[in-house]
């Protein structure tokens, strides 16, 4: 019997489960004795734990944190403070443990030192809404407003949002600038990214809207903003063959949330996906909120109209028209499709077509309704138009640019002067407008094929001088036509005139009489504009002879040749009286 224990004794085996005394196991004691609440049984246990890995942030703050339930401020923040000063700065969140400990020993300063710490080093904002309630209190405490913080786990919202509104108000390079700047500080924003993309591409600028969606893509490969994006950008480049892949791709693509709904509704509908559109577009319409949406609305009319459901239409542009009466855009629309004249397809832009715009404006009119400039579709028609229209409607984007007159606008005039490829005239109008609207600093610009700068004179020429005189007719005239004439017809004027002084320089007469000199510069500019004049009618509005405005008008077309360069165009019309 005896020898048979000793057998079973050396055979090794046993019941017995060895115990592995480490971190974890201290830190699951700890854990346990939590939640039974025997706080000094964890605090033994997290002790323990830090014993066996004195490296690991957590188990320090852990410890900190029993502590602070316990009642030892002091204590715990002498922990805090080592760990995100010596051991690990990137546990910012011991700011935010500190302030608490420092609020319960009543040290008001001192919590919010280390609340306005954590707000401006903490990234992830894991206990902001926390964070937010306690500068509440503190306000409340201290008996003032508490420190202002950046916010950096807010960083670059504000200014996202900001840029977003700038895109909204049209102000697409002022909103280029700040989401630059944001995606440059983080490159992970994919919601500025993509808003960048289209900034650029209302600009006309599609080579960077391209390389921009693709970086957003790059990161995020499923990111549907960045994906309509892609489609509406291959679309204009007309590359059918991956346009196609990619629209087939989002026929199948059912989202959830209300703005990705509206996203793919309102691209499907640009690339003539209509029927698509009217899907998803109605799926927004079962929201009682949207149903109170013109422009919503309107959205969906156009891709029932454009997918032949035409009651449809005439239904949804009806509600239109009880939701918005003054923008005269659901009575258009309304109005051509009972008519029966509506184009085969219709644009989802919630605004005019561009051609109605200016008729509704009229070309001589002196400015633009306030809407009128504040609308960024209005403004984005304008900007598109600038760089891809024809020249004429080239010649009516500049006027109307010139009539709403802001910073964006000078910007966008002040590019379109470096454009190689446009004409030279159009420039010379641009930068008529630019100095009408007060920019009076040297222009960049590219003239005859090179680079050159225009200084403050009105126009640029090759005269070495300009006399007050010469500046005073050009005054003269353009402050009697300014009402009656457009930008053009200004601009036309004025470089009548220096082509004039130039023939003659430097014989150029003496300019006595400057109203006389600018009644027979209107009267020429109205001639080859083909307006119904007479000197008659010049010699009274600038209080002139008639012989004095018919001898200088037919100097000045002696000079330039101004008949013969009509008769060219119309030859079968000589357009300058005999006098």
């Amino acid at each position: 019997m005896k020898g048979k224990k000793q057998m079973a004794v050396s055979s090794g085996r046993t019941n017995v489960i060895p115990i592995q005394l480490d971190a974890t196991f201290f830190f699951e004691r700890a854990v346990r004795s939590l939640d039974r609440y025997h706080y000094d049984r964890a605090l033994k246990y997290f002790r323990r734990a830090v014993e066996y890995e004195p490296d690991n942030p957590v188990n320090h703050c852990n410890m900190a944190g029993i502590l602070s339930e316990l009642g030892n401020y002091e204590e715990s923040n002498k922990i805090l403070k080592w760990v995100v000063d010596e051991l690990d700065p990137t546990m910012t969140e011991c700011h935010f443990y500190m302030a608490n400990n420092f609020a319960n020993m009543e040290n008001y300063e001192a919590a919010e030192d280390a609340l306005v710490q954590y707000l401006e080093e903490d990234a992830e904002g894991q206990f902001l809404d926390e964070a937010e309630e306690m500068m509440d209190l503190l306000h409340f405490e201290l008996e003032r407003p508490p420190r202002r913080a950046n916010i950096k786990s807010r960083e670059g919202l504000y200014e996202h949002d900001q840029a977003r509104m700038l895109l909204e108000e049209g102000k697409f390079a002022e909103a280029v600038r700040i989401l630059r700047s944001i995606t440059e500080k983080q490159p992970e924003f994919t919601a500025a990214r993509n808003n960048l993309a289209l900034a650029y591409y209302y600009m006309g600028l599609f080579d960077e809207a391209m390389a921009t969606v693709q970086t957003v893509l790059e990161q995020e490969p499923g990111n549907l903003h960045a994906l309509c994006n892609l489609a509406i950008f291959y679309q204009h480049e007309q590359d059918t063959e991956r346009l196609e892949l990619l629209v087939q791709s989002l026929r199948k693509t059912v989202p959830f949330h209300q703005e990705h709904v509206f996203k793919l509704a309102t691209t499907m509908g640009i690339l003539g996906e209509h029927d698509h559109a009217f899907v998803h577009l109605q799926r927004l319409l079962k929201d009682a909120d949207n149903q109170q949406d013109p422009c919503l609305l309107h959205y969906a009319a156009v891709s029932a109209c454009n997918s032949d459901k035409r009651g449809e239409a005439e239904r949804l542009w009806k509600q239109a028209l009880k939701l918005d009466r003054e923008s005269g855009i659901p009575e258009y629309y309304l109005k051509h499709l009972q008519d029966g004249v509506l184009p085969p397809s219709v644009s989802y832009q919630y605004h005019l077509p561009f051609e109605e715009q200016f008729k509704k404006w009229g070309k001589d009119t002196d400015d633009l309704p306030d809407q009128v400039k504040k609308d960024p579709l209005v403004r984005s028609s304008f900007f598109w138009a600038l760089r891809h229209g024809d020249r004429s409607t080239k010649l009516q984007v500049i006027q109307a640019l010139g009539m709403i007159a802001d910073n964006e606008v000078k910007e966008t005039l002040k590019d379109f002067l470096m454009e190689a490829g446009e004409e030279d005239y159009l420039k010379h109008i641009a930068m008529f407008v630019l100095r009408g609207i007060g920019v009076t600093e040297p222009l960049q610009a590219v003239l005859e094929g090179k680079e050159t700068t225009v200084e403050q004179n009105r126009m640029p020429s090759r005269l070495p001088v300009w006399h007050e005189r010469w500046q005073a007719v050009v005054e003269t005239a353009l402050t009697r036509m300014q009402s009656r004439y457009d930008m053009i017809g200004q601009h036309d004027l004025l470089t009548l005139w220096v082509e004039f002084l130039s023939r003659l320089y430097p014989e150029v007469p003496p300019i006595r009489k400057t109203e006389g000199w600018a009644a027979a510069l209107e009267y020429l500019t109205a001639k080859m504009h083909r307006r119904a004049v007479t000197y008659q009618e010049v010699a009274t509005r600038y209080g002139v002879s008639v012989a004095t405005a018919s001898k200088y008008a037919k100097w000045i077309d002696e000079v330039c040749g101004i008949r013969e360069k009509m008769q060219t165009v119309f030859p079968a019309l000589d357009g300058i009286e005999q006098e």
